[in-house]
């Protein structure tokens, strides 16, 4: 897993943001029906590529509304407990810096 989360970051840095989509939906789709914080968390990370992939396309609107959907799973960084947890909080500040920086 923690490979898969490192190749995210790489695909955010190339601005591949449809790759880093699929790079985490590798690990989140085959446990998607799991009530598990760490899993809406992982689909949160997959909203902030969707969002930057839409903003990529110009499609604004629809990014600033997928992004408000990573703001609802963001929370849940300071809940789960997982040997993942630095790291999800690394994505989670990458992903805001790309948000901002318009």
């Amino acid at each position: 897993m923690k490979s898969k989360l490192d190749e995210f970051v790489k695909c955010l840095d190339k601005k591949q943001y449809f790759n880093a989509h699929e790079v985490i939906e590798e690990i989140w789709y085959p446990r998607r029906f799991e009530d598990n914080d760490e899993m809406r968390l992982l689909k949160g990370f997959i909203n902030s590529a969707v969002c930057f992939e839409l903003r990529k396309r110009g499609k604004e609107s629809q990014s600033q509304r997928v992004w408000k959907n990573y703001l609802k799973y963001k929370p849940l960084l300071y809940k789960i407990d997982s040997p993942y947890l630095n790291q999800y909080h690394i994505i989670s500040q990458h992903v805001e810096k790309i948000f901002n920086l318009r």
